[in-house]
């Protein structure tokens, strides 16, 4: 499958250090599991952790989801030993915290290899550099770290998120920029489904992939939301159709619902099409 086809609508953290939500997660409809041996595993549990996490994706059962495993950071006393352990795990994807620079993925990728890397964005540094991040041969995604960056941006929590638009924005153009994925932050009220949905259409609406989620509570809005829709499945079958028919003909300009259909709309009808296959083959696997 296309990277850029594969659904990535809920991004589930699982700690790594709990072998029953280890377990669990192997029947979650999710499309990617962050398996955290950072924030989600205490001080005293970090060593167990990996040993823990490795013996889970050993043991397999995971499906089509993609396994990302989320280290702590390499200036910690965890983060070396963590990526050397990685490195010989069953996972898809490594995770780095708090990536300030590229540099930062020069020292990750020292020690992992050619396995892909994802980079947490969730500081001040992070953001202004995030061109450069992106732009690291082993740089496949970008996650959102929003509880982080506000902390360190002193902002006030607001529905709307305004005083984080800036740094979503850096980062999603860094992330398109250079074709990486992209997922949004948590929605931290994960009882609070109305609240998540509305942050959900936000995001999709900014041109994020999918979001990063902290409960199962929130898979079922989330993949909804970050799917195409009905209307939206539907619009894109009639635009390739008139704009197919109109270059048969000769004519030189396609019209559905009153609108033009120029070929960068076809494109974009084709890559809906695609996801929307991408995640009936997800759900029939």
């Amino acid at each position: 499958m296309d990277p850029r086809q594969r659904p990535y609508r809920s991004v589930l953290y699982i700690p790594g250090s709990k072998e029953r939500a280890l377990d669990k997660a192997r029947s979650l409809p999710v499309d990617a599991i962050i398996f955290d041996l950072e924030d989600a595993v205490a001080a005293d549990e970090k060593e167990n952790a990996r040993d823990t996490l490795k013996q889970a994706l050993s043991v397999g059962g995971y499906g089509a989801r993609v396994k990302i495993v989320r280290i702590n950071g390499l200036d910690t006393p965890w983060g070396q030993a963590d990526a050397q352990a990685v490195r010989d795990m069953d996972a898809d994807v490594v995770l780095l915290p708090k990536v300030n620079a590229a540099s930062d993925v020069d020292a990750l990728a020292a020690i992992t290899g050619d396995l892909p890397i994802w980079a947490m964005m969730e500081t001040p540094r992070g953001m202004l550099n995030a061109a450069e991040i992106a732009a690291h041969p082993l740089m496949a995604g970008f996650v959102m770290g929003t509880n982080d960056l506000a902390k360190e941006l002193q902002t006030r929590f607001r529905p709307d998120r305004l005083p984080l638009m800036t740094s979503l924005g850096l980062c999603l153009l860094a992330a398109k920029a250079q074709g990486l994925i992209i997922v949004d932050g948590v929605y931290n009220a994960f009882k609070d489904t109305e609240g998540l949905a509305a942050e959900c259409a936000q995001g999709r609406d900014m041109g994020f992939d999918g979001k990063t989620l902290i409960h199962p509570a929130q898979i079922d809005v989330t993949n909804a939301a970050f799917a195409p829709s009905e209307v939206e499945i539907d619009l894109a079958r009639r635009q390739i159709v008139a704009f197919e028919e109109t270059e048969a003909q000769g004519q030189g300009v396609a019209v559905v619902d009153g609108k033009i259909v120029e070929n960068l709309h076809v494109v974009t009808a084709r890559e809906i099409l695609a996801k929307a296959e991408a995640i009936l083959a997800l759900q029939a696997g």
